[in-house]
Order: structure tokens, then C-alpha cells, then sequence
């Protein structure tokens, strides 16, 4: 009889450890670099979280709130959001985070702690004839707003929606905004009257469109905080105007301070 040929395969020979070491952190860099551009993406897509720097939106929010902003579904009258300063607005001194601080800032591992960016309320959408009514609220389109559910308050004392008169229609392609401690909030009101070489009086006091981040979601941070984003309800009151944007703004009526 004829011997059977052996048909056992060849065992591995295992890798050496280097090489087993070499690819882990192969895996590991590729993990790493996807992680990052996830999180780039969804940062420039989707939502970016920023830091509160003042108390111009109390309180609604408070100091060093961290908040998520969403990046897609456009905004409303109501809205609270976050936009690019249009020029002038800040005056708060800048601080050099350093550069891994940018480095996870711009991928969105933290929140953007930079002072390039305001929050405030869209009160006035284009083409909204925007007042201080002879009651002294806050009137779009006709409507009075009912603003005491964020209005800020102390010791049972609401802040006056405004102080100084005023009456315009917001440009096309711009919004107006006001921060909710009306008292310690230099919004589109008080820059009404001022006039900037070049440009038309008042025009510096609307936020273009286009600058505009997106609007607010959530409070994320502190956990004590925790909070969605509601529109108040009198915002869903307020008419269309009753014509098309204007080119520029129609300032009816301004004077200087807030």
C-alpha cells in the first residue's frame, strides 16, 4: 500500500512583537485622525458649542454657560443666536488661548471661548417695522411683544423692554437683535443713531444674515444648567410686514442711547 501524503497545513509563524506594536499604533493614528475629522465636520456642519462671556442675556443665560449652537434649519423671530461681531460691537479685550486650546476649539472638542462672536434675540426678521410703542413695550408688525417670560428681573423688578423711543424697519438680508438684561445689553438699539463713515445712520445696528452662526439648541454646561431653547410664544403673534424688505433701513424714528 501507498503511504498517504500529508495534507496538514503550515502553521503561522507569528508576527514579530515590533511589528504587531507598528500596527496597533497604525490602528490607533487611524482612529485618532477619523475621531478628528468627524468631529471637524459636524463643528462646520452641524452645531458648534460657545462660551457665554457676559451677562448681557440674563437670565435666559448666565456667565460661562456653554452653549450648542445648530448650524442648519435657518432661525426665527424668537431665536436666540450667535453671530459674528458685525464691527464695533465688542469691546472686550482678546485673550490668546494658545495653540492646543485652538487646535480642539476648531475641531469642537471644546467649546469656542473666543470673543469674536455675540449671542442675542432675533426681536426684528428683514422687512419688520420694529417700535417702542407709547406703552413702552417692544411692538413688530402691529404686535405688541409679551416679553416677561425672559425678561431680565431682580428682586421681583423687570427691566424695561427699552428706555429711549425709537422706530425703524430692518433692512433686507439683516436682522435686529436685543440681549435680554436690556440694561446691560449694547444690542441694535443702542447703535440706531450712530453713524458710521461710508454707511447710512443706523446701519451698523443690523446683524447681516450672513453672519449670523446659527441658533441656539441647548445649554449643555454647567449640568445644573441643562436646558432647551423654546421661541416664546407671543413671537408666533407677530404678522408678516406688510411690504417687502427695504434696501437700507428705514430709521422713522432714533435717538441716541438704549
Amino acid at each position: 500500500m501507498s503511504e498517504e501524503p500529508d495534507v496538514t497545513a503550515p502553521k503561522a509563524k507569528p508576527k514579530p512583537f515590533g511589528r504587531r506594536v507598528l500596527g496597533w499604533l497604525f490602528e490607533g493614528v487611524v482612529i485618532i485622525v477619523g475621531a478628528v475629522v468627524i468631529a471637524a465636520l459636524l463643528r462646520t456642519f452641524v452645531g458648534q458649542m460657545f462660551i457665554i462671556p457676559s451677562g448681557s442675556m440674563e437670565n435666559t443665560l448666565q456667565i460661562r454657560d456653554r452653549v450648542l449652537v445648530a448650524k442648519f434649519g435657518g432661525f426665527q423671530r424668537g431665536d436666540v443666536v450667535v453671530f459674528e461681531d458685525p464691527g464695533g460691537w465688542l469691546n472686550i479685550p482678546k485673550e490668546d488661548p494658545g495653540p492646543v486650546q485652538s487646535a480642539l476649539e476648531f475641531i469642537g472638542v471644546l467649546p469656542n471661548s473666543g470673543t469674536d462672536h455675540l449671542i442675542k434675540r432675533v426681536v426684528g426678521m428683514p422687512g419688520d417695522h420694529v417700535l417702542l410703542n407709547d406703552d413702552g413695550k417692544i411692538e413688530v408688525n402691529g404686535h405688541p411683544l409679551d416679553e416677561t417670560s425672559y425678561l431680565y428681573a431682580q428682586d421681583g423688578v423687570q427691566v424695561a423692554p427699552a428706555t429711549v423711543p425709537f422706530d425703524i424697519v430692518v433692512p433686507a438680508d439683516h436682522i435686529f437683535v436685543l440681549g435680554d438684561h436690556r440694561n446691560a445689553s449694547g444690542d441694535s438699539r443702542c447703535r440706531l443713531a450712530a453713524i458710521s463713515q461710508g454707511d447710512p445712520p443706523g446701519q451698523n445696528a443690523f446683524i447681516p444674515v450672513g453672519d449670523v452662526v446659527g441658533a441656539s439648541v441647548a445649554i449643555v454646561a454647567p449640568l445644573d444648567r441643562l436646558a432647551t431653547f423654546q421661541v416664546p410664544p407671543t413671537y408666533g403673534q407677530v404678522p408678516d410686514p406688510a411690504e417687502p424688505a427695504p434696501e437700507r433701513a428705514i430709521l422713522n424714528h432714533v435717538e441716541a442711547g438704549c
